[in-house]
């Protein structure tokens, strides 16, 4: 365990990406965001899935526009599915991920609800309730759970409203 800590003390780049974190929870969303992108140059497509998947992850929260957050939030899901399938399972990163997969789905799910697509949102938010078992039973958990319940009825009352109208019966389809 000593050891796990020491390698993760010794990565440059969780550091520096834990750095951007507290300044985008500090509410400095601009910065956090140029910060993100630098950070992503330096990565690249190509870099450390585990690397990938967290700056993603974060990344797709300090965005303005639903569909740039899609965008990074797939990236961030593209990662996890590489990590989880391209790394042996003593690695210390897959068991993470493994534990990130139920956020990823459920801001997958959250961002379709936004655009108005709700069967992939659904897709996701089922996604997300199966891998609720990965997660601890903690306060990190609770809450990932919690939210999950919230955008499930959240999401059902979206496609009701979205095929009443705001105001009324059903609308008729062209």
């Amino acid at each position: 365990m000593a050891e796990r800590g020491q390698e993760a003390s010794e990565d440059g780049v969780m550091t520096r990406i834990g750095q951007v974190i507290m300044l985008h929870h500090a509410g400095d969303r601009e910065e956090a965001r140029h910060r993100f992108g630098a950070l992503w140059g330096e990565i690249g497509d190509g870099g450390d899935p585990l690397h990938r998947c967290t700056l993603a992850h974060f990344m797709a929260d300090a965005q303005d526009d639903p569909v740039e957050e899609l965008a990074w939030d797939l990236r961030a899901l593209s990662a996890a599915e590489e990590l989880t399938e391209g790394r042996p399972a003593a690695h210390d990163g897959r068991l993470a991920v493994r534990a990130l997969y139920p956020s990823l789905h459920l801001n997958l799910a959250a961002d379709y609800v936004g655009l108005r697509h709700f069967a992939a949102a659904r897709s996701h938010l089922k996604r997300a309730r199966g891998a609720l078992g990965a997660l601890p039973e903690d306060g990190y958990g609770n809450g990932v759970r919690a939210a999950v319940d919230r955008l499930e009825a959240g999401l059902e009352e979206s496609a009701a409203e979205d095929h009443r109208g705001p105001l009324g019966p059903p609308r008729r389809e062209p």
